[in-house]
């Protein structure tokens, strides 16, 4: 079952179980996917999906900061929750220890060693960290490391 399936299928269980919220989000969620597919005139494949997964979470968490710095509480709980629906269907995140592992190797194998690198790296990393990882985090990571 791919990702676009199994969102659909999950809506149908939050109609049955009466959960609106967990509803509205996914048909947030689909409502991404289907403008997607309705601009490429095709089905998107999983790892499209994932993208736009990816970049809703990422919009929650710099809505979720901007609304802490507000002191809207009220909306921070409403974002968290929403962010952890939309990450069951990510996999599983990359600890930081395993996000400077990747980093570190791919410096190696690229005999990177200033800030002129920086480019090259960045582009061999997102391949392997691509919805497992924070970019900000990895591109933090590769600044440390390249000095």
């Amino acid at each position: 079952m791919n990702l676009s399936e199994r969102l659909t299928d999950d809506m149908k269980q939050a109609m049955k179980n009466q959960d609106k919220f967990k509803l509205s989000v996914i048909r947030m969620m689909r409502a991404s996917v289907k403008n997607l597919e309705i601009d490429l005139k095709r089905p998107l494949d999983d790892n499209e999906v994932l993208e736009i997964l990816s970049r809703e979470v990422k919009q929650r968490k710099d809505s979720l900061q901007e609304f802490k710095k507000a002191g809207r509480d009220d909306l921070v709980a409403d974002l968290v929750v929403e962010i952890e629906i939309i990450s069951q269907y990510l996999p599983e995140q990359l600890t930081e220890e395993e996000i400077q592992e990747i980093v570190t190797q791919t410096i190696h194998e690229l005999g990177a060693s200033s800030k002129a690198d920086m480019g090259k790296v960045m582009s061999a990393l997102l391949p392997k960290t691509k919805g497992r990882a924070d970019g900000k985090l990895v591109n933090q990571f590769v600044q440390q490391l390249l000095k």
